[in-house]
């Protein structure tokens, strides 16, 4: 899904037969097992009650006063051991080969979240807080997992921010490929943050900047240099562990998310290729998108990136050389620089101007606390 149609999810009105609680809506289903999920030690909203009803007319637009009537993109629960928010994921599978997908990427969930990978503070694949057997669904399951979000919402303000961004996701990736595991779908919707340190409210589904027990209201929210993020990729449908007696480890392409790929351009389909040097090219491509091409001084990283994104895969380096250039790069940085507030090429000056007012406070502050400049999750 693009990123354009997830903020469309999140912000379009919704339709009449849109209405949560419909019989035929597909959040019926969460309705049905309420009670099971319940006695399984999670808590649904409100409105997946069995006996909720609409506190609206159908005919009406007042279902957006509502916070029942908010559209949500996840489904959000309370585990009531502790009362932490989690997001719900349902593993359907729909055909003989989605079944395959699934259960690879179950399997690799598994692997990396609850063996011996859980332990590595590089592993950056999304936590699995719990697995749940759906009752009657023997080839469903029920994943409980972190409430994330989009991992440049909010924007990211200074340069030592993005630069912390890059190592984490860095070690990340170099972590599964370590392991000879290839993401294959390494794109803008396949990089998520947790956000709960910077939100110590928790968020409302449908409400992004909206705390999830008063979604009326604004949640408290940190910067990424006061409370440090987590980031995390996810989506792994695509992704495949390989053996070592495999290499090199090439194969015929499986079209990801980033149709800029060029081995994956019609005329490359039949070319067997590296789904490693593919994840480089991809994690590359959201660097370029989202820092360099979108906000001024990010040239320290041109280099890089354009290495990242050559044409030919040969010619791009590992992740392993990507992060020992990247600590290279990393070190000439000064204070100056990373304390620097990250301006967008569109900005104008009057927007500047008021960014600018809060940035500054929040500058002389860090400095005064000796806060640095590279926010460290640990």
């Amino acid at each position: 899904m693009s990123e354009e149609s997830i903020t469309a999810c999140v912000d379009r009105p919704r339709l009449d037969d849109e209405h949560p609680g419909r019989p035929e809506s597909p959040e019926s289903w969460w309705k049905i097992h309420h009670d099971w999920l319940a006695a399984s030690g999670y808590d649904l909203q409100r409105r997946h009650h069995p006996l909720w009803t609409r506190p609206w007319r159908v005919a009406d637009d007042a279902y957006v006063k509502y916070e029942d009537g908010q559209a949500n993109i996840v489904i959000l629960a309370t585990r009531t051991s502790d009362g932490k928010h989690v997001a719900l994921k349902r593993f359907i599978p729909t055909s003989a080969y989605l079944e395959y997908v699934r259960k690879m990427e179950l399997s690799l969930m598994k692997y990396l979240c609850m063996g011996p990978l859980a332990a590595d503070p590089r592993n950056g694949c999304v936590p699995v807080l719990d697995i749940l057997d759906i009752p009657n669904a023997d080839e469903e399951k029920l994943l409980v997992m972190p409430v994330l979000r989009r991992f440049d919402d909010p924007e990211f303000e200074t340069y030592g921010e993005a630069v912390a961004f890059f190592s984490q996701i860095f070690e990340a990736v170099k972590c599964l490929h370590e392991h000879l595991i290839a993401h294959r779908d390494l794109t803008l919707n396949s990089i998520r943050m947790d956000a709960s340190r910077m939100y110590p409210e928790s968020l409302h589904p449908g409400k992004r900047d909206h705390p999830a027990r008063d979604w009326k209201g604004k949640a408290k929210r940190y910067t990424r240099t006061q409370k440090p993020p987590r980031y995390h990729l996810v989506n792994f449908g695509l992704s495949r562990p390989y053996d070592r007696d495999d290499w090199p480890f090439l194969e015929l392409p499986d079209i990801n998310g980033d149709t800029t790929v060029p081995e994956h351009s019609p005329g490359s389909l039949n070319t067997s290729c590296d789904p490693f040097a593919t994840d480089t090219y991809t994690l590359g491509n959201v660097i370029r998108a989202r820092f360099i091409t979108r906000s001024k001084g990010f040239e320290f990283m041109v280099p890089l990136v354009d290495d990242m994104v050559a044409h030919d895969p040969t010619k791009r380096p590992t992740m392993e050389e990507v992060i020992e250039r990247f600590r290279a790069i990393r070190q000439s940085l000064g204070k100056r620089i990373l304390r620097a507030r990250i301006v967008r090429k569109e900005e104008c000056f009057v927007v500047g101007l008021w960014r600018s007012v809060g940035y500054w406070n929040r500058r002389i502050g860090y400095t005064w606390r000796k806060i640095s400049a590279i926010p460290d999750y640990a």
